[in-house]
């Protein structure tokens, strides 16, 4: 048996390169029990050190996707529909989503970096894939009667390998853009490209975020400000974490460069948010350092104090009885004298006046 597991082992082909075509004689689509004749070797002659013709140069641009040259998509990454239609592993699976996540997120901020895009969140049902492209100008995102939006699901689906009518995009805006990270570092990177003063831009960006209801901002700009040697610029307002699990779930950043002149400029924006019962303008949660103070309850009228003597209950039920049957005789009493009062007025009662007979 393991004889016949080498021998299959041996017959595997190797596949053809998809970067050149196999030469004859280089081994490329051969299998190793058949090496390659060693008279046969590749030789060069004048036509294959010419350069190509326009044709082949336009035959071999057609054969690659346009998808990839247009926005440097990489063709290694696991796609999402493989990763769906085959049983795979769990460690795969969530490899090939975040893959999937940071491709298509790389792919929205190039794209979409005008309309204000601030993230994207992806919705797997077992028949559609919905994602939501959240930005501050949807409208943009949408085009003029949808036009944009079935463009990027027409890329989204061609780059991936969809089946047809199996993924779609949502535009959602984002509710307070002033809490936003992506949007206001964005907003930054304009100004500055746009010739705004540095200090200007921070201080104004800086007042915005405060103003819409944040707990704390930090700008820092880092790169060739003024002079030849790069430094930092670092601005910051109220209040700010910087460790532990909190700052994940309060703390948005986010991170650009601007392309200038003089050189790149680095961007760095935090935002500190508070906390909402909503969830909307925050996380639910509440600060572990927080104190709440409950308010104390009304207090109730105190009463007179009760007595737990059952031996003293027990006395007053026999004393209440005794009185009881104390009051029962006195009331019989009183009417047996009221009865021999009524048989002593009949006896002593004067007799009635006899009748007239008639001359008797």
């Amino acid at each position: 048996m393991v004889n016949d597991f080498a021998q299959l082992k041996n017959t595997v082909t190797r596949p053809i390169s998809t970067e050149r075509d196999a030469l004859p004689g280089d081994g490329v689509g051969q299998t190793p029990l058949s090496p390659p004749h060693p008279t046969k070797q590749p030789t060069l002659s004048e036509e294959s050190l010419q350069p190509p013709t326009t044709d082949e140069r336009q035959r071999s641009r057609l054969a690659k996707p346009a998808i990839n040259s247009r926005y440097n998509i990489s063709e290694t990454s696991i796609t999402m529909a493989s990763a769906q239609s085959q049983t795979i592993s769990k460690r795969r699976k969530f490899v090939a989503d975040g893959v999937f996540y940071a491709e298509l997120n790389e792919f929205f901020t190039r794209e979409l970096a005008e309309e204000g895009y601030s993230g994207v969140e992806v919705r797997v049902t077992p028949t559609v894939t919905d994602i939501i492209i959240r930005a501050t100008h949807t409208q943009e995102v949408l085009g003029e009667q949808g036009r944009r939006i079935r463009e990027l699901t027409s890329l989204i689906q061609k780059r991936f390998k969809f089946p047809e009518n199996s993924v779609s995009l949502y535009a959602a805006k984002v509710q307070n853009r002033g809490l936003c990270a992506v949007a206001q570092c964005e907003s930054l990177r304009y100004k500055l490209l746009n010739g705004l003063a540095v200090r200007r831009a921070c201080y104004g960006v800086l007042r915005f975020i405060m103003e819409s209801g944040a707990k704390g901002c930090e700008v820092v700009v880092s790169g060739k400000l003024r002079a030849a040697r790069a430094k930092s610029m670092k601005f910051t307002d109220g209040f700010m974490i910087h460790s532990g699990q909190p700052a994940r779930d309060f703390i948005d950043s986010a991170t650009r460069h601007v392309l200038l002149r003089q050189g790149v400029l680095g961007i760095k924006v935090k935002i500190m948010r508070g906390s909402d019962p909503d969830g909307k303008s925050g996380p639910q949660k509440s600060l572990p350092d927080t104190v709440t103070v409950i308010e104390p309850k009304e207090e109730a009228p105190i009463g007179q104090p009760s007595s737990q003597d059952y031996g003293a209950k027990a006395d007053a039920a026999r004393a209440a009885a005794t009185q009881a049957q104390a009051q029962e005789n006195v009331a019989a009493e009183q009417v047996g004298v009221e009865a021999g009062n009524e048989d002593a007025a009949a006896e002593y009662a004067p007799p009635a006046p006899a009748e007239d007979l008639g001359g008797w």
